[in-house]
């Protein structure tokens, strides 16, 4: 009887300790504060370094922004010179949306469909600032498309049109 004793005693213990830190994971979640409606706080990264380094290693113009507002937010950069020259600069627009801008000198059907995560060509044509882009929907982002200089660049994101129109735009090559 003494050992089924003990043993009642260790799982009522077990059971009381476990109590005690629901009840203190508890007070804790009331009475520390969240808001589980804000997005998370996404760091702005400096692309300067890595884009001398692309622009100085491409066999093609690298292109980034200039002259966007402040409110656009770098967020995330790679060059990666063993896969085609590859040149990724992803942004959080103003209003929260994601604009990344692609270049890469890999077989543009493969390199459009994988920055545009499974986007389709359309007829539809835009001209930003002298260059005929084409728009490409229905993949998890719009796009817009340039050929030329040896390169594929694609503007691609959750953002409008405008905004993805404004980002191209904005695109320079030193």
């Amino acid at each position: 009887m003494a050992g089924t004793s003990a043993k009642q005693k260790s799982v009522r213990n077990m059971v009381l300790s476990l109590a005690v830190t629901i009840l203190a994971a508890g007070v804790v979640y009331l009475f520390i504060p969240h808001d589980e409606d804000a997005a998370p706080e996404v760091p702005r990264v400096d692309y300067r370094v890595e884009l001398l380094t692309a622009r100085r290693a491409a066999a093609y113009p690298i292109v980034a922004p200039e002259g966007l507002a402040r409110e656009w937010k770098a967020t995330s950069v790679r060059f990666r010179g063993d896969e085609g020259d590859a040149w990724h600069l992803g942004f959080h627009a103003p209003d929260g949306e994601y604009v990344q801008i692609e270049q890469s000198t890999q077989k543009p059907k493969a390199f459009i469909d994988e920055a545009t995560q499974g986007a389709r060509a359309t007829k539809a044509t835009q001209e930003i600032a002298g260059r005929n882009w084409t728009r490409w929907t229905g993949g998890r982002y719009d796009a817009l498309v340039l050929k030329e200089d040896g390169a594929t660049t694609v503007v691609a994101g959750t953002g409008s049109f405008g905004q993805l129109a404004e980002m191209a735009g904005a695109l320079k090559a030193k």
